[in-house]
């Protein structure tokens, strides 16, 4: 995935945080260390729905926290919203 991004710099990364290999909070680091994945906003999509887990996220650099199940109304809001597109 880390790859992906530096080939194709999207604007938007959605990313879980229980990753196979690697966790959600390790490739957010990896992305940010790159000068050309540093700027992507990131949403963090997780069952990890604590408050806690939440302000965790979004300490690490996570643009934005959602959680699942996924609210799919929520999530094109906050990709809009990553995006600066109005609704």
């Amino acid at each position: 995935g880390l790859e992906l991004a530096r080939q194709y710099e999207p604007a938007v990364i959605l990313m879980d945080i229980n990753l196979p290999g690697m966790n959600g909070f390790e490739a957010l680091e990896a992305l940010k260390r790159s000068a050309i994945t540093r700027d992507i906003k990131t949403i963090a999509l997780s069952a990890n729905a604590m408050p806690h887990d939440i302000d965790k996220g979004l300490k690490a650099g996570f643009d934005y926290y959602l959680t699942k199940p996924v609210n799919f109304e929520l999530l094109i809001e906050t990709i809009n919203r990553a995006l600066e597109r109005p609704l």
